[in-house]
């Protein structure tokens, strides 16, 4: 609990700070009043005669300081005027053409249907824009607009794979060093090959904290790793607080960490006696409470900006996220093997079932 507090005694003033300034907006009149806001805030937790349980002169010192660096921090929007610049990084430059390269290989693999290569450009390169309005529209309805879009699914997905690939390297503490770094450097460059988006940045850096603490020997509590992540994310790109994606990732995985323990605990017994029925009927519920927990913190957003609640989220999320923890994999090999110059018929079809199967469910859920 103590990390957690420190922790939070760093991410929340900071956000807060940052918060005000960039809803602010360029107005003289709105950054004026919030700097009153905030040296009002100052001389409250640094007064003498303030007592607070629990507090000391440290904790507000360090809390007026995080609420100063997150004003300061939005006021100037540093790393806007770096990403100013028309010149991109050569790791940048590579990360791209990566991306378009694959999204040629993916048009040149002989599926008998466009939408299947379509869907998986968007699955695996974030390239939506040659998806057919209908299938869309179904993905929409249903509530799994969150598949199409690069996010912590896609890349936890790839991160498994490369983790799993990476297992014959050994299990030394040195090897498993390499590994970590390896695994950071590979995510890290399809992080910027897809474009380095708020949510899909947001789980990379969750990788990067946990292969870190795998480093170190030490384990961060799910929030911990959250609130760490929140406040480098924000250091790099203060405007990404605005972002949809960035609040709607962060939301999700605040009732992952906060609402998600107490919803699945609900479901009685030993999870160490279950048989293999019960087992699969507690991932069914697992899965449906992690869904509710999601749902709960994303819900007021994603209606705030798209004024829509998908009713069926809990049957999307059970249908959707097997199939397309299948077809992620799936389409990996049938693309390697296209590198290759080979494409095996078996794993071509595999996966245009496998999409078909994801297309039909949400049309047939959307039209419930």
């Amino acid at each position: 609990m103590k990390v957690e507090r420190d922790i939070a005694g760093i991410t929340v003033p900071f956000a807060a700070g940052l918060a005000v300034s960039i809803y602010a907006g360029s107005s003289p009149a709105a950054h004026m009043f919030s700097s009153l806001v905030i040296i009002s805030l100052i001389v409250f937790l640094t007064h003498p005669q303030r007592r607070v349980t629990g507090t000391g002169p440290v904790w507000s010192s360090l809390i007026v300081l995080m609420l100063f660096c997150g004003y300061v921090t939005g006021s100037y929007d540093i790393m806007m005027a770096i990403s100013d610049t028309d010149e991109m990084s050569t790791t940048g430059v590579i990360a791209s053409d990566f991306c378009t390269s694959m999204r040629k290989a993916i048009d040149s693999i002989p599926f008998s249907n466009a939408e299947t290569g379509e869907i998986i450009k968007a699955l695996i390169t974030g390239e939506r824009r040659g998806i057919p309005e209908d299938i869309t529209e179904a993905f929409r309805e249903s509530g799994a607009s969150h598949v199409l879009a690069l996010s912590g699914l896609h890349l936890g997905i790839i991160y498994g794979i490369v983790r799993a690939g990476l297992s014959f390297m050994g299990n030394s503490t040195s090897i498993k060093n390499i590994r970590s770094i390896m695994i950071i450097l590979i995510c890290g460059f399809y992080t910027l090959a897809t474009g380095a988006g708020a949510s899909i940045s947001r789980a990379f850096l969750f990788i990067a904290i946990g292969e870190y603490a795998a480093i170190r020997k030490i384990r961060f509590p799910l929030s911990v790793t959250m609130m760490a992540s929140m406040t480098i994310q924000l250091c790099i790109s203060p405007a990404s607080l605005k972002d949809v994606g960035f609040q709607l990732s962060y939301a999700a995985i605040a009732g992952i960490a906060f609402i998600f323990p107490t919803l699945r605990n609900f479901w009685p017994g030993d999870r160490k006696k279950d048989t293999i029925l019960a087992k699969c009927t507690r991932w069914i519920w697992d899965s449906a409470a992690m869904s509710i927990a999601c749902q709960i913190t994303t819900g007021p957003i994603a209606y705030y900006y798209f004024r829509s609640f998908p009713m069926h989220f809990i049957l999307t999320n059970l249908m959707a996220i097997p199939l397309v923890t299948l077809i992620i994999p799936a389409a990996l090999v049938t693309l390697a093997c296209s590198y290759l110059g080979w494409d095996p018929p078996i794993l071509i079809r595999c996966t245009e079932w496998l999409t078909a199967s994801l297309s039909w469910s949400l049309e047939t859920i959307s039209d419930m």
